[in-house]
């Protein structure tokens, strides 16, 4: 199978993190539930990987490092911790459901006010709209990185400067560039950072967590089992055990830990460099093919993550990626993406759209069958 699904999870592991799982699973206890050898083993992986997030993310604290399932769960703790009733936030177009929902939940239920930054038809923003919306009661700014759909990259510098500005909380949605976009969260003015496991950084999937800069406090989401203060009726106030009740998943944090390592050997930015390299030559040679429409902005010089998303013609977009599945061995991703705001802003929001996303482990040869597949498809 030709792999091009990158950006829901990144299927082709480095083989060092598949071997520290299993390491982990034939070693490792219950970090924090005991003295022994095995619990300290899981205790001492568990903060060495803590550091590892910290350092590539420029989080100051490994302590402020907080492991979960995945980012829609960092991003619910952070959303659901941090905002009152009455609050006002800024969010944009470019969403993922895993910030729309919360943000709507936060609204109906706890009468937090909405606005966004809306998109044009290429799934760009203007900067000053972020600066239009601010009110006297606007808590936060909460947005995605890059769109998971155009991979259309925001400005966080330039976002980070007016929640500054403003006084104001940067919640980042880092699903899409952790691992293979430059991400530093005290040049950015990041107030807290959510990331995923399985997909630029190449962990395994139910690993992930968020970032917190010194002296934002967020809410327990869920409390429970700590392994420290047992007598106490609340959840400890210190981090990272206020948010993270219940046993961690260690093995997961191990086989994230390697990937760390893996990312630190090979280098962020020569990642990047390869990915945009496929991605280019993917663009390229699907571009000027009668009937194909592509969305988001590939001008020399524009930042964007390793994906292509198209439609041909006006065929429905699940059916193109059934074929490319069935006759050609692509996997693709169809549909809505979890990013209906962003598909209003195209106009896509009844074909959907096709993604094609580009990792390390993409090959040149893979990219060029799957220019002939789009291609053949495109030519009837």
């Amino acid at each position: 199978m030709i792999y091009l699904d990158n950006a829901a999870t990144t299927q082709r592991k480095p083989q060092c993190v598949i071997d520290a799982v299993v390491e982990a699973m034939n070693t490792m206890g219950n970090g924090g539930r005991g003295a022994h050898g095995t619990a300290l083993k899981a205790s001492r992986a568990v903060y060495d990987t803590r550091r590892k997030i910290a350092e590539l993310f420029g989080c100051t604290r490994p302590d402020h490092v907080i492991f979960t399932s995945n980012s829609t769960e960092a991003l619910n703790i952070a959303i659901r911790g941090l905002l009152n009733p009455g609050d006002h936030v800024i969010s944009t177009d470019l969403e993922h459901n895993s910030v729309l929902r919360p943000l709507y939940y936060m609204e109906e239920h706890h009468g937090v006010a909405l606005d966004f930054v809306p998109a044009n038809k290429q799934g760009l923003v203007d900067y000053a709209d972020f600066e239009k919306l601010i009110r006297p009661e606007t808590k936060a700014i909460v947005c995605t990185h890059a769109s998971n759909l155009t991979g259309e990259i925001l400005d966080l510098h330039k976002i980070g400067a007016i929640a500054k500005a403003h006084d104001l909380l940067l919640i980042v949605d880092a699903s899409q560039t952790g691992g293979c976009v430059h991400i530093d969260m005290k040049e950015m003015n990041i107030a807290v950072l959510c990331f995923t496991g399985h997909k630029g950084l190449y962990g395994p999937q139910g690993t992930g967590g968020l970032c917190i800069r010194e002296g934002v406090d967020i809410r327990p989401f869920k409390v429970g089992g700590s392994g420290i203060h047992s007598y106490s009726k609340v959840q400890p106030p210190e981090y990272p055990t206020r948010l993270e009740a219940g046993t961690l998943n260690s093995h997961g944090i191990m086989g994230l830990s390697a990937a760390l390592d893996f990312l630190a050997e090979t280098g962020v930015q020569t990642i990047a460099d390869y990915e945009h390299k496929l991605m280019m030559t993917f663009y390229n040679g699907v571009v000027d093919l009668p009937g194909v429409t592509i969305y988001g902005d590939f001008s020399e010089g524009h930042t964007r993550t390793a994906v292509v998303t198209l439609n041909i013609h006006d065929y429905d977009s699940s059916a193109v990626s059934d074929e490319l599945a069935e006759y050609f061995d692509i996997a693709t991703r169809p549909g809505a993406h979890c990013a209906p705001r962003m598909h209003y802003a195209l106009g896509t929001q009844e074909q959907g759209a096709v993604r094609f996303s580009f990792s390390w482990f993409t090959t040149e040869e893979e990219v060029d069958a799957a220019i002939a597949a789009v291609k053949e498809i495109a030519e009837g």
